[in-house]
């Protein structure tokens, strides 16, 4: 579709656009602080963008601005993905005390063009425009996660960031850059059949070239070996940056590894493949099982070792992209349609956990597993939220956790019997993280001296504590609607295929 009919189907990513120069413009005209105000203007625009999308016809399946992005249902579901984690992060930040002495104007105003860039990753069918949004995204992650630049930690925390995305960001421009010599296109939608045209001896470029652009993407979903940034990262940032970033880029770094393996080496029937074509004699499917049971066992183990809450959740983060890693060698609907309902569910119970330690370091000024010892007698309903949201996590019924490791597991069962050794290992895996989970729990309850005194964070923060608790036990006893929704959204643009 040419540049001018595309305008008419890009009304959200018009909207959050707007919303930025909006937000720039309203933050001059505030002072230090009334600046959390522009919180107001951002949370705005990014409604108004939800409604925009709900509005249009979600089952579209076409190609933008000469085929470099996609509107179909499968990123329209990210998309949502993306809005209601980031609402959620806009509503806590105003309440959370690490911005107590900063300017936080163009906190929201970069957290928006985030979310401009995350919206092209989701959407992207060419090699240019997926390097493009991702460099967007990782930008605005690096300024966010060293915005506390009085604190050493966080200044740090960015400075890895910067460097380890740096890298990775070379190593899959090289990689695109081979693969585009290779092919002669940019389109994924064309490279699998330029591929299959491919005489043996370009098998060993080949073979670099996924390589590294698979180090790209497994940078952005923190896969092992390319998870080193995230449990500083992610310990040093501002702890609702931290929540963003465990879910948002995660969710979209996800459906950007989907569409390009899934069209690269599918079959010509959308998300039915079930086989993976390729010229190359490399396994693929089995090297992403084994990166994916790495992962998994490392972010269960390490967590168990640590002492920092934010740590731990941040090597649980590492631990879940290996749940939702393992089903992608199947390359069938049902395995993507597992990791689809696994990243909504993820967003609740991943964004409830970081914003707990929030309303614990608003009271506490820590976030270690002592500041955690009898939160169950000294704030009931943070230490019952905080034990939904740790169950949850772990898999545990009748949350909705366990629904989603139940369709990871079932579609890798259903795969064959040559997935059964990942799905032993991934079962396996959650037991270990069950250590871990409900240590948070026991400290809550059965650590520290009960008190005389109840005390509960301020009513915006425990009203948003609540809200994810409850779509947590809603979604863990009737999760059809969202079923529903994810299955008719596994529907992408395969062009060319």
């Amino acid at each position: 579709m040419s540049n001018l009919h595309s305008i008419k189907y890009f009304i959200p990513e018009l909207i959050i656009l707007a919303t930025v120069l909006i937000g720039i413009i309203a933050d001059l005209f505030y002072s230090k602080k009334k600046s959390y105000l522009t919180g107001n203007w951002i949370l705005g625009g990014l409604i108004l963008a939800l409604i925009s999308i709900l509005l249009h016809n979600l089952q579209n399946v076409t190609t933008l601005f000469t085929d470099m992005v996609a509107l179909d249902p499968f990123a329209v579901f990210f998309k949502l993905i993306i809005l209601i984690a980031t609402i959620f992060v806009v509503l806590i930040s105003r309440y959370n005390k690490e911005f107590t002495d900063y300017r936080v104007g163009e906190y929201y105003v970069l957290l928006a063009i985030m979310v401009f860039g995350l919206f092209l990753m989701v959407s992207a069918v060419d090699l240019i425009m997926i390097y493009l949004a991702i460099e967007t995204v990782s930008i605005m992650s690096f300024i966010l996660a060293g915005y506390l630049k009085s604190e050493r930690r966080s200044n740090e925390s960015a400075l890895k960031y910067v460097i380890y995305g740096a890298f990775s960001s070379g190593l899959m421009l090289f990689g695109m850059s081979i693969l585009f010599g290779l092919t002669g296109v940019t389109k994924i939608c064309l490279i699998g059949n330029n591929l299959m045209a491919l005489e043996g001896g370009a098998n060993f470029a080949l073979m670099i070239s996924f390589v590294l652009i698979l180090a790209g993407f497994a940078y952005k979903i923190s896969v092992v070996p390319f998870h080193f940034w995230t449990p500083d990262v992610y310990e040093g940032a501002p702890t609702t940056i931290t929540a963003f970033l465990s879910v948002a880029p995660k969710a979209a770094g996800f459906a950007v590894v989907i569409r390009f393996f899934h069209i690269v080496f599918g079959d010509s029937v959308a998300l039915q493949a079930g086989t993976w074509l390729t010229q190359t004699e490399i396994p693929w499917a089995q090297i992403l099982a084994l990166l994916a049971v790495i992962t998994m066992t490392l972010g269960n183990v390490v967590a168990i070792q640590q002492d920092n809450i934010k740590r731990m959740l941040a090597y649980s983060s590492i631990a879940h992209a290996g749940y939702m890693l393992m089903v992608l060698p199947v390359l069938s609907s049902d395995s993507i349609y597992a990791i689809m309902l696994y990243l909504f569910i993820y967003i609740f119970m991943n964004l409830g956990a970081f914003f707990t330690v929030i309303a614990v370091k608003n009271i506490t000024g820590g976030e270690t597993f002592t500041d955690f010892m009898g939160l169950g007698w000294k704030m009931p309903l943070v230490g019952f939220v905080m034990t939904v949201f740790m169950f949850s996590l772990t898999g545990l019924p009748p949350t909705a956790g366990f629904i989603g490791k139940f369709y990871l597991f079932a579609s890798l069962i259903k795969g064959g019997s040559q997935f059964y050794w990942i799905a032993f290992v991934g079962v396996i895996n959650s037991v270990i993280s069950l250590y871990y989970y409900m240590r948070v729990v026991k400290v809550m309850y059965f650590d520290g001296e009960p008190q005389k005194t109840i005390s509960n964070p301020i009513l915006p923060v425990t009203l948003i504590l609540l809200v994810l608790a409850t779509f947590i036990i809603i979604f863990g006893i009737y999760w059809t609607p969202l079923a529903d929704c994810v299955r008719n959204s596994l529907i992408f643009y395969i062009g060319g295929l």
